[in-house]
């Protein structure tokens, strides 16, 4: 069956900002609820590449990690300080692929087979000062070497399309994963994002594109490069008007029986499934629940 875990991100940021559960509290509790991992948040107050800078500090962390028998399904860099990919700022000095070396030993030190990217740039205003095909070309060209690196050590890339970043058009979606054109990339699907992005049309520049099979047809679309998964329901907002907003299961609209089927039709076979509770103000308090409403679903698809 499959395995189990959860963003650490939900708990260190937003709505917990200032008052973040510490990433051994975290790790501890899950472990209690019976998770099989975590998918860590890399930047504070969680574990990011700058605070954690010598090994001895990053082997802490694996081994505390080990000792609650937990693994690690993947490893979020710092959005906030990401340098765009397509931005004259992530060109220049090559600082957008550091940035991304930089995170990518993060995950072998700590174990992680798997790491998130995104376009690091708004929907609404592209990259500013940067022709829209000369971005395109640029984050293309960059992703397909950051897949290179991480393929050459064992790491998996995976881009998490969003209502909140460029390229949140379904069309848009499939044409990145071809024109990146590496086996190590792939698409990060997330359930709720998908829902957003393929019924919504939320946050979408014009023409808006919506797809009449929702994001069970985006599944579809994307057969053969989802990399990897995120699972929460959506009410159809966005939260603060920026990106989707990931509702507890059950008290949104989504069909987790066709989305889940679809994900599975479409070739996924990583090992983890991870629930996203991003933003949500009580994601502490449903974290348990989270995992008692997907077990009946692990043990039919996974």
């Amino acid at each position: 069956m499959a395995k189990l875990s959860i963003g650490s991100w939900a708990y260190a940021f937003g709505p917990y900002t200032d008052n973040p559960i510490p990433f051994d509290v975290v790790v501890k509790t899950l472990s209690e609820y019976g998770y099989d991992g975590v998918e860590i948040a890399g930047f504070p107050p969680h574990i990011g590449p700058d605070d954690y800078s010598m090994k001895k500090e990053r082997d802490a962390v694996k081994g505390l990690i080990e000792y609650y028998g937990l693994g690690v399904s993947g490893f979020t860099p710092d959005v906030g300080a990401d340098p765009a990919p397509g931005s004259d700022a992530g060109q220049e000095n090559d600082a957008y692929f550091k940035f991304f070396k930089k995170n990518l030993q993060m995950c072998l030190d700590l174990d992680a087979k798997l790491i998130r990217v995104d376009t690091a740039s708004s929907p609404d205003t592209g990259v500013p000062g940067v022709d829209p095909k000369v971005a395109w070309d640029r984050i293309a060209k960059l992703w397909n070497r950051c897949a290179q690196l991480a393929q050459e050590n064992g790491v998996l890339v995976a881009w998490e399309f969003e209502p909140g970043f460029m390229y949140n058009k379904p069309s848009e979606v499939v044409q990145m994963v071809e024109d990146v054109n590496h086996p190590n990339f792939t698409v990060m699907f997330d359930a709720c994002h998908a829902h957003m992005c393929s019924v919504v049309a939320a946050r979408q520049p014009e023409p808006k594109e919506t797809l009449k099979g929702g994001a069970v047809e985006f599944a579809e679309m994307l057969k053969g490069k989802i990399g990897h998964i995120h699972l929460i329901d959506s009410d159809e907002t966005l939260h603060g008007d920026e990106t989707s907003t990931h509702r507890p299961f059950g008290e949104g609209v989504l069909n987790f029986d066709e989305i889940i089927s679809a994900i599975m039709e479409a070739g996924f076979k990583g090992e983890w499934w991870t629930i996203d509770l991003c933003f949500w103000p009580e994601a502490w308090d449903v974290t348990e629940a989270a995992k008692k409403f997907l077990t009946p679903y692990m043990e039919k698809y996974g």
